[in-house]
């Protein structure tokens, strides 16, 4: 059967190959955005049904987790089929008629890919472990044990445990960074790459528009399988489950983040460039050296085009001290390189709970996440103001939280479904079935057709927030210069050609004088903050000036 026939990609979108910089990406979790058909699981389907309101949100692009063929352990993260939907979201000709309505939308259309590991029960894999002498026996990290039969090396897994699994078939380990039904993909091996290009190419010829990149840092590991050192506790800062996890106990010097990783992304970037105006974002798992990867990935033209790493993920205080500091290193290390910033995703409390905030609270981190310099991703509900659910023991779903519950009741909280109307129980999100995650009843007050007609809703915010980076050259790719990060008060610059911004942020719940730059300011008239530059900043508001030239 020929896959791509009878597919139709839509409106052909402006052919800008520099869009992605200063993009609004909308991460969608395909399983809580809108179940179409009452199974009580969200779908492609329901996707295409509410891509009206991500139009009206005003973003450029949406960003779908994966929705592959998958025997779901890790919720789509463990593929069987690179080159398949999972039924249980619909089938190709579902995402086709995706892509071709999201294109008539003008939204560009980013799936994330999983290129480090599959599922167990990956055709690849099953081949794989069958003996040490068949064709596919060199595409997973296979290792002998130490001479007491222990696993090769003391590498940990981020779900728990040894990251080694003994496989009586081989008499053999083999690698698994996640679940042990999630073994590594064994990148070295050039065949494996072939293979991974193959079904990026794919995907680019059904029209997508780019790819986010999973574990990004993942894809090779040290071929001398050397012990990974201990970490100095004061620099351990994982952001999940620090406090149950010994993963981050160790300084990951080889089971991640190897050399080898940069000649395989300028493969991928050589082939995403064949495709015109697409975008790769890596997603840069370690909290040691996230930074300096994000820039070693993204500097020049020929590997990812953006990353994002975990510095505004993270539980630490959102204090203006802490994004200054934050902002002050990407300036430093950033080079020519490109970021993109995240408050909240699918593997974190979401930040409206993590960082305890108010109603008015929301709306300013809001207008900070979008004034910064790089590309945005929102997760979906972020633009309600959902905070995170509790979803008790019996409803859990996530392995993480299973696993290491009550310390860590993992990552559910932040995939409950979308509230789209009041309605109790399940708000617009099934008509028939129980979701597959309990709705928080709190969330069915935040709901879109509660906020949708709203002047001062949080959702109407973001979109005028929204609409505002839009407007200002400089929010969507100028410079950023921080020039206050002190008592409540963050500040920075934005520039680009003859146009200057000025971006003050008053993070305390107490006015603050603030103390213009050098030049003649004007408050910026299409701001969502009406400001009088001659008074104090307000209690968490914003003010943003021009300078007249």
């Amino acid at each position: 059967m020929n896959l791509m026939q009878d597919f139709r990609p839509g409106a052909e979108l402006p052919d800008d190959k520099d869009w992605w910089r200063g993009a609004v990406i909308y991460q969608i979790y395909p399983r809580s955005f809108q179940d179409s058909n009452g199974d009580g699981i969200g779908d492609l389907a329901g996707i295409i049904h509410r891509l009206e309101h991500i139009k009206q949100l005003g973003v450029d692009a949406i960003w779908i987790s994966p929705f592959f063929r998958s025997p779901m352990l890790d919720f789509g993260y463990d593929i069987s089929n690179y080159c398949d939907v999972e039924p249980i979201f619909g089938s190709l000709g579902d995402f086709d008629a995706l892509i071709s309505r999201a294109h008539d939308l003008g939204i560009r259309v980013l799936i994330d890919l999983v290129l480090s590991h599959t599922s167990n029960q990956h055709p690849w894999f099953q081949e794989s472990q069958n003996s040490r002498d068949n064709h596919k026996s060199d595409w997973y990290v296979w290792a002998d044990p130490k001479p007491d039969g222990t696993p090769p090396n003391n590498w940990l897994s981020i779900f728990g445990g040894s990251a080694w699994e003994w496989s009586g078939d081989r008499m053999q380990y083999f690698l698994h960074n996640f679940l042990k039904e999630q073994p590594d993909l064994n990148l070295h091996n050039p065949e494996v790459q072939d293979a991974l290009l193959g079904i990026v190419r794919f995907w680019l010829e059904r029209g997508v528009d780019g790819f986010r990149l999973d574990t990004v840092n993942f894809y090779f590991h040290d071929s001398q399988l050397r012990d990974n050192p201990a970490l100095d506790p004061a620099r351990r800062n994982a952001t999940i489950a620090p406090e149950v996890n010994p993963y981050n106990w160790q300084d990951h010097l080889y089971s991640k983040n190897q050399p080898e990783n940069l000649a395989f992304l300028k493969r991928l970037r050589s082939l995403m460039d064949e495709y015109g105006a697409t975008t790769l974002v890596g997603e840069i798992g370690d909290g040691q050296y996230g930074m300096q990867l994000q820039a070693a990935y993204t500097e020049g033209d020929d590997k990812v085009h953006m990353c994002y790493a975990f510095d505004l993920l993270s539980g630490n205080e959102p204090s203006a001290e802490f994004f200054g500091q934050v902002l002050r290193t990407h300036e430093r290390e950033i080079g020519d390189g490109w970021a993109c910033w995240a408050f909240s995703n699918h593997d974190v409390t979401r930040h409206a709970s993590r960082w305890a905030l108010g109603e008015e609270q929301r709306a300013l981190f809001a207008s900070i996440l979008l004034s910064l310099q790089g590309s945005v991703c929102l997760y979906q509900g972020e633009e309600l103001g959902l905070t995170e659910a509790y979803v008790a023991f019996e409803d859990l779903q996530d392995p993480y939280g299973i696993r290491f519950w009550p310390k860590f009741k993992g990552r559910d909280g932040c995939r409950t479904p979308m509230p789209w109307t009041s309605d109790y129980p399940h708000g617009g999100f099934s008509s028939h079935e129980k979701p597959w995650l309990p709705m928080a009843a709190e969330h069915l007050s935040k709901a879109v057709a509660v906020q949708e007609n709203d002047d001062e809703s949080l959702l109407a915010f973001y979109r005028r927030m929204v609409a505002f980076r839009h407007a200002r050259p400089a929010l969507e790719r100028g410079s950023l210069t921080v020039v206050r990060d002190s008592d409540g008060v963050l500040a920075f610059l934005r520039v680009q050609g003859d146009e200057r911004l000025l971006c003050a942020f008053n993070m305390s719940a107490e006015p603050r004088d603030f103390t213009l730059p050098e030049g003649d300011w004007v408050p910026d008239p299409e701001a969502p903050y009406k400001a009088d530059l001659s008074q104090p900043i307000a209690p968490f508001s914003a003010v943003f000036a021009q300078q007249s030239v």
